[in-house]
């Protein structure tokens, strides 16, 4: 596939809307932690640079959790090596526990993100940990990790529904998301693993977490697009103050560990909805669908992504 010149959408700014948001791309990790093919390094590393190219300024690069479990991401050590780190650009992973830290301090990362669970039954099977026993896991992580100087961000899985649980009461959510955020998280990601939030849902457990004492600046959301709603939640978000937006470069991602868990919030269909709405996000919406669509020429499938397949089609 190629992609044709994008342009921009009409533009009809909307002034309930913060006037810039960062977005926290995750395509190279979250995106393809769920594929069943593994790509080869140096795709990945083209991936990122590509990535970078398009005036993205944090992209998650890979995980350290254990490569039995995630074999799509064995080889972060050599990609971590193999990384043209740019000085305008932060490149988080993700660590599960002590011995990821370790693998992480070696490679010198200087962001880490931490995988949190709001439900017992997902902690158990994510984790292998009760919902109070993940904390005892992550304190060490966090303490060690901010005694080294890095930035620490927590993930907080399940936030709007649990495919064992079913729905999920915000002030559970919060609970889990102010306990991270006293053990030193500069931010919690809010994720809706399996695509089921609503916008109600959304305005309501951001609201919950202010009532707790924990400001909109420290909070980041992360929606699937299972039930087509990503983008709505997200612009709900963004009507309640939130800035931060995790997405992934072509609509890629899932969960290994949840099974309905479809593809994240596409990265282009966030830029385009937000350039029609007068929001900066400082990214080449050109450069990014031809880089979605070179990843899907890799991958040999088409794009998820709504906007990489109309400008691509």
């Amino acid at each position: 596939m190629s992609a044709r010149s994008v342009g921009l959408p009409d533009r009809v700014p909307a002034a309930e809307l913060p006037a810039r948001v960062t977005i926290w791309e995750v395509g190279a990790r979250d995106g393809l932690q769920n594929e069943k093919s593994v790509l080869p390094v140096d795709t990945k590393l083209e991936f990122l640079d590509r990535l970078a190219d398009t005036g993205l300024s944090v992209l998650e690069a890979t995980s350290f959790v254990s490569p039995r479990w995630v074999p799509q991401l064995a080889d972060a050590e050599d990609l971590l090596a193999g990384l043209k780190r740019r000085d305008d650009v932060r490149y988080p992973v993700l660590v599960p526990n002590e011995r990821g830290l370790d693998r992480a301090l070696a490679a010198g990362v200087s962001d880490i993100a931490i995988f949190a669970s709001a439900t017992e039954t997902f902690a158990n099977k994510n984790l292998n940990r009760t919902l109070d026993e993940q904390f005892a896991m992550f304190e060490p992580v966090v303490t060690r990790a901010l005694a080294e100087g890095l930035a620490v961000r927590g993930y907080v899985s399940m936030c709007f529904g649990d495919p064992w649980e079913g729905p999920v009461p915000a002030g559970q959510v919060v609970a889990v998301g102010k306990r991270l955020v006293d053990m030193g998280c500069f931010q919690l990601s809010l994720g809706d693993t399996i695509g089921v939030a609503t916008t109600g849902q959304v305005q309501a457990l951001i609201r919950g977490f202010g009532a707790a004492g924990i400001s909109v600046d420290a909070l980041a959301v992360h929606f699937h697009d299972t039930y087509g709603q990503a983008l709505a939640n997200t612009l709900a978000a963004l009507r309640l103050g939130v800035t931060w937006v995790d997405s992934s470069a072509g609509g890629l991602g899932g969960c290994p560990y949840a099974e309905s868990a479809t593809g994240n919030l596409a990265t282009e269909d966030l830029i385009w909805a937000l350039d029609g709405l007068g929001v900066e996000t400082n990214v080449d919406l050109d450069k990014l669908v031809a880089t979605s669509a070179w990843l899907a020429g890799e991958m040999g499938r088409p794009s998820p992504s709504r906007v990489v397949r109309a400008l691509t089609g």
